[in-house]
């Protein structure tokens, strides 16, 4: 007898896995996080980048168009979506973030802060 866990991975496989269109690169450079995020159909206005408690977060917003005078055949390339990523950087410099965007492509540069850990004595009870 087979082991379930196969089975329920051979299940699980089956499903189609969704497709998220923010392709993430993370490397690590002169002490600096750099991440490349793949963001295709977006415009610079489109995206908003946010870091919270450690968390990069990515979030990209089309907006449907205003004026539509043609009539679909067939649509795959919808003009309403929303993406969203998110990372565990760690501890970062917040102030020093760089972001830029370029040929569908957004490169958020983070400066990595050296936090020290701060001794802590526990009283005994």
């Amino acid at each position: 007898m087979l082991p379930s866990r196969i089975f329920f991975d051979d299940f699980i496989d089956d499903f189609p896995k969704k497709n998220n269109g923010m392709k993430m690169d993370i490397y690590e450079k002169d002490n600096k996080y750099v991440v490349e995020v793949d963001v295709p159909g977006y415009k610079k206005e489109d995206i908003k980048i946010s870091c919270e408690n450690g968390y990069l977060t990515i979030s990209a917003e089309k907006k449907k168009e205003e004026k539509e005078d043609k009539k679909y055949i067939h649509r795959e390339r919808t003009s309403i979506g929303r993406e969203t990523r998110q990372v565990y950087v760690g501890d970062i410099d917040e102030e020093s973030i760089k972001a830029e965007f370029k040929d569908g492509t957004l490169v958020v540069t983070l400066n990595k802060e050296e936090k020290k850990p701060e001794k802590k004595y526990i009283e005994i009870n």
